[in-house]
């Protein structure tokens, strides 16, 4: 479980890591261009329920802790699809990995069709 700090609040967010490592890329992007914008999820089940929302700036403090000491395969489906929500008109909404589960089966099907 890795974990976000965001502000002098010095509140941890826990996010997965490999869902911290996408939205680290997306947030990186669009800070890096000057863009502020907005980061939602809803709350785990083990939280008090409900959802957050961040208002991301670049002049806040922002630090990503990660517990895997290696980064893991990044998916650029998952980038594509919080980036375009971070340039929507409700910012980021954090949501799990969409996994193509037709794909996997055909591939390994062709491999053994020749």
């Amino acid at each position: 479980m890795g974990t976000l700090y965001y502000g002098d609040s010095g509140t941890p967010i826990g996010i997965d890591d490999r869902t911290l490592a996408h939205l680290k890329v997306a947030i990186v992007t669009k800070l890096r261009r000057g863009e502020s914008f907005t980061v939602s999820w809803m709350h785990a089940d083990d939280d008090p329920r409900g959802r957050s929302t961040l208002w991301l700036h670049h002049t806040i403090p922002l630090r990503f802790v990660f517990d895997d000491v290696e980064p893991p395969e990044l998916s650029r489906e998952w980038i594509e699809d919080l980036m375009r929500s971070a340039n929507s008109t409700g910012g980021v909404l954090l949501v799990d990995e969409h996994v193509d589960t037709d794909r996997a089966p055909k591939i390994a099907a062709q491999q053994f069709d020749a």
